[in-house]
């Protein structure tokens, strides 16, 4: 019966573990994030590991591979242990990071309005402000102009609580 485990590889070898790992026909989950990042005053979008070093696998060590035979493969060290065996991980916990990776893709796809658009905040601490679209702050957030007491006033404020 397949069960999920933990491994960790190498600094930055995951791929390479995991391109090796399909090859021997073992699952491989490797939740990545698409992160903004600032290089040289230039804003790109760069995918990086939710948990560095570390992937899950899941395979059958009755039927093969054993557990000797994964923790050879290029670009792994060892499983994560709970004592001499290997620790196994419960397939809810893949299922929720899988659903999360999907949402985060979700949020990501959805349009964002253009830089001076009025939009509506319909929950949080601005319920009910009209504000000014300035600017994306990240994935899950932006940047809008709130007038407050005769001023404007830039706030982040995250994106779940805008009207879209």
């Amino acid at each position: 019966m397949k069960r999920w485990y933990l491994l960790y590889c190498k600094r930055g070898e995951q791929q390479r573990a995991k391109q090796h790992l399909e090859n021997q026909s073992v699952e491989v989950f490797y939740p990545e994030v698409e992160l903004e990042k600032i290089t040289r005053g230039k804003k790109s979008i760069k995918k990086e590991p939710l948990f560095p070093s570390y992937m899950f696998v899941r395979f059958d060590f009755e039927a093969g591979p054993s557990f000797t035979t994964v923790r050879s493969t290029r670009g792994v060290v060892d499983f994560v242990r709970l004592g001499r065996d290997p620790q196994e991980v419960q397939g809810d916990l893949i299922y929720t990071l899988k659903k999360f990776e999907k949402e985060t893709v979700e949020l990501q796809a959805k349009d964002l309005p253009k830089e001076g658009e009025t939009v509506s905040v319909v929950s949080g601490q601005f319920t009910g402000l009209e504000a000014i679209y300035k600017e994306s702050d990240g994935e899950l957030r932006s940047i809008l102009l709130v007038k407050m007491i005769n001023k404007v006033v830039p706030v982040s404020i995250d994106n779940k609580h805008l009207d879209l």
